[in-house]
């Protein structure tokens, strides 16, 4: 883990693209600013860590063939003129 200091309005660069600023210190909590590219996918730890698991249980989920066709099957007849 790399530790550094910064002062408000310092910064530190991650690779290229990504800047991260410190904004303002209140007590022991600290308001950091992040400028990174769009496609760069920035979430709270607490965040991040609850969609890995939802997304860990949604491919766990039994998926029944049966389940999967009458699915499919009502699907087309939607879509079919009458």
């Amino acid at each position: 883990m790399l530790v550094l200091s910064r002062k408000i309005n310092q910064s530190v660069m991650i690779g290229d693209d990504i800047e991260i600023i410190l904004l303002e210190t209140k007590g022991d909590t600290a308001k950091i600013g992040i400028v990174a590219p769009r496609d760069v996918k920035v979430f709270r730890q607490e965040i991040y860590l609850a969609i890995k698991a939802e997304n860990e249980k949604s491919a766990q989920a039994p998926i029944k063939v049966e389940d999967a066709s009458s699915l499919l099957k009502g699907l087309v007849r939607q879509r079919k003129p009458e």
